[in-house]
Order: C-alpha cells, then sequence, then structure tokens
C-alpha cells in the first residue's frame, strides 16, 4: 500500500479553491510542487501557504494529478478503506427482484477512480488511477472479507488507463466465475459475460429509468440501441409489442437469448443501423406509441459536442415524426459533455421542425446507484427525458 500521506504536494490557490468549492480534483496545471512524490502514492496536499487542503491519490501521468480522498487528516489505513466500503454498500437498498447494481460510483462514492459493480455473487472491479491500481491488492481482500463473493473480476481495459500510464487488464483477482451467468433486474432476468460483455457486463445506469418508461409505455414500442434488450423486455409487459434494433448482430442475439429465457414472445429484435431504421420506418408510413433512444455516447469530448448535437437532434426528430398523436418518447444522453440544457433544446428543436407539440413529463437521471455529488459535475452524465406528443 503506499505511503500514507507522508509526502506533501503543494497546489496554487485556483486548484486549493477548487477544492473548497467540493470538487474532488485538481490538474496539473495547478500543481506547484510535486516534491519528487512517486505516483500512485497518497498524499497530503497543501496550498502555498501551507494550508492543509486535504489527502488525495496522486499521479504523476494524468491531467488530472490530484483525486482527493478526504479533506481531513485522518489516517488512511486499511479500516478507513473498510469504512468508505460499508458506507457506500450501505446506501444500496435494494429487494430480491434485483440482484445486479454498481456498488461503488468511485467520485460519487467519494472513493475517486474505483469502480464496483454486483452481478449477483460475482464482483467486478475497474481501477481507474494509478493509486487505486495501487491499493488494488488491499481492495480485493476488503472485498472478500465485506462480501464473500464467488468471484472478482477485473474490467481495467478502459480507456482513462491510458492516460494515468496504466496498462489494460481483464481477468480473475479471485475465485472463479462462468464466462456467463444470470442475473436478476427488477424481475427480468438478463445474461451477463463480465470478462467480456460491453461496459463491466451491463448498463446498469438505465435502471430506473427503464421502469418509469414502462409506467408511460403503450401500444406499439420501438426501443433503439438496445442493446440486450433492457428496455424493450420491460417494455414488454405493458406494450402489445416490441421492436428492438441495435447495429451489433452480438446485441440482437443476446437481447433475443434474453427474450427467451423470460418467456417474452410479444419482442422482436433486428439488426439496423438505427439512423437508416428511422428514416426508413418514417418513408414506409411506420407509426409507434412508445419509442426509446438510448444511444452510446455521442460527445465523446468537448470537441465533439456539435457534431454530437446534430446525431441527437437527428434521431429524436426522427421518432418524434414516427409517435402517433399521445406517444410517448424516451430519449437520453449519456455523453457528460451534453449539457441538459442543450439536450433539451435539442429536443425542443426537433419537435419545432417535425411541426408536433411536445409535453415534457419527466426528466430523469442516472439510476441512484450511481450517485451525483454535488461541486463533481463529472459524476452527472446521464440525461433522460420522458415525453409525449401532443398532436
Amino acid at each position: 500500500m503506499p505511503p500514507l500521506s507522508m509526502n506533501k504536494i503543494t497546489v496554487a490557490k485556483r486548484g486549493a479553491d477548487r477544492i473548497r468549492r467540493g470538487h474532488l480534483w485538481i490538474y496539473s496545471s495547478d500543481v506547484v510542487d510535486t516534491n519528487d512524490v512517486a505516483g500512485g502514492s497518497i498524499v497530503g496536499v497543501q496550498d502555498e501557504n501551507r494550508n492543509f487542503i486535504g489527502q488525495a491519490f496522486y499521479s504523476d501521468s494524468s491531467q488530472i494529478t490530484l483525486r482527493f480522498l478526504t479533506q481531513t487528516r485522518d489516517a488512511i489505513n486499511r479500516e478507513w478503506w473498510r469504512g468508505r466500503i460499508r458506507e457506500a454498500a450501505a446506501r444500496r437498498k435494494f429487494g430480491p427482484e434485483t440482484n445486479a447494481y454498481r456498488l461503488i460510483y468511485s467520485e460519487g462514492d467519494l472513493l475517486p477512480s474505483i469502480i464496483l459493480d454486483r452481478y449477483n455473487d460475482v464482483l467486478v472491479l475497474q481501477t481507474l488511477s494509478q493509486g487505486s491500481e495501487a491499493i488494488k491488492p488491499l481492495l480485493v481482500e476488503l472485498l472478500i472479507e465485506e462480501f464473500a463473493p464467488r468471484a472478482i473480476i477485473e474490467r481495467n481495459d478502459v480507456r482513462v488507463r491510458q492516460h494515468e500510464g496504466l496498462e489494460s487488464l481483464t481477468g480473475t483477482l479471485y475465485g472463479e466465475a462462468p464466462l456467463e451467468f444470470e442475473i436478476l433486474q427488477d424481475g427480468i432476468r438478463f445474461l451477463v459475460a463480465p470478462l467480456s460483455g460491453q461496459k463491466t457486463g451491463s448498463f446498469l445506469d438505465q435502471r430506473e429509468n427503464r421502469l418509469a418508461a414502462r409506467k408511460v409505455a403503450h401500444g406499439r414500442a420501438l426501443d433503439c440501441f438496445t442493446f440486450n434488450g433492457g428496455f424493450a423486455l420491460q417494455l414488454a409487459g405493458i406494450c402489445d409489442r416490441v421492436t428492438g434494433i441495435d447495429i451489433s448482430a452480438e446485441a440482437v442475439a443476446a437481447a433475443d437469448r434474453n427474450a427467451q429465457i423470460n418467456n417474452i414472445t410479444n419482442a422482436e429484435f433486428r439488426e439496423a443501423n438505427v439512423f437508416d431504421a428511422l428514416r426508413e420506418m418514417e418513408t414506409s408510413g411506420e407509426r409507434f406509441d412508445t419509442i426509446v433512444l438510448d444511444p452510446p455516447a455521442f460527445a465523446k469530448n468537448r470537441a465533439s459536442i456539435a457534431a454530437a448535437a446534430r446525431g441527437y437532434k437527428e434521431i429524436n426528430l426522427r421518432a418524434i415524426k414516427l409517435l402517433n398523436p399521445g406517444g410517448v418518447l424516451v430519449t437520453c444522453t449519456c455523453s457528460y459533455h451534453m449539457s441538459e440544457e442543450l439536450f433539451l433544446k435539442l429536443i425542443a428543436e426537433a419537435a419545432n421542425d417535425a411541426h408536433r407539440r411536445v409535453q415534457l413529463l419527466e426528466k430523469r437521471t442516472q439510476a441512484s446507484d450511481h450517485p451525483i455529488i454535488f461541486g463533481v459535475p463529472e459524476t452527472y452524465y446521464l440525461k433522460c427525458v420522458i415525453a409525449r406528443v401532443v398532436d
């Protein structure tokens, strides 16, 4: 385990003020003196007047140089980590109908750069900075002691680790897990493959939005970018019939299998480019009563916002045109760089271009097991709008 705040790093006033306003990061441009601290260490941080600011993970590679763990002088030892893990777990309250959720959401749970997903009795860990990578053996020990999992898998094959100078890693850290197994989300069974599937095995952040969509969905439904059928299978229980489309043949096959294990017969899935499919449906005169748009992140960075905005507007315009009067639109963006304000503006513009009146029913975010921290806007990335076409 790295040194426990034995080293001090000095930061400029701008960086210090950022932490005092509630953020958890200080960038390299605001670091004055690192005192030759080793990357991955836990350090004490002070301003240029030597006022204590807190303790943080230090990275000697990333632009995010300091990720704050605490603004106290508490010893960050084994029991400190155990306490933070227990606090995160205590905030998750789920009944027997759900056994898959995010157990630790990095900055959202004051455990920066640490992600932990639970899939029944299998845990999937991501350590996304030099600091969390350095304590990975300790984290594994604590997770075994606290949760007694069948297995712990690491999915450290994400791009952010490149910025930390860390290698891409995927494998089993503890125990044995089957390559594929079932989980339960709000009564719906899904097959997941944490070692090879997208993300850590599933898109857990949309779970509560699927339930919200189910409350207002009706008639004939279309689920765009369906992935493993997450929205479609929830809507199948309330809609007459559901069509899910995805550009990935693998995703379509997974959605079909998930429908089968749930004995759902009114959902069909097909491989298609959503942009092309929506245009073809409009041309052929197809109409729906419920449409879900849950695309991948179009805006990966600030430079891509303009192009992403065009993409979001396009699919929302097509969807609004395809909806019957009284039809429901569930439209999402998981791009942090796509602000809520801009997303709502794009939907309004799409409605105007479609010559339809659209009524906002609900604005939603990511599921509650992905908590948003005030002062850290990066923890708020998923925007979900539920709307109704009223004419």
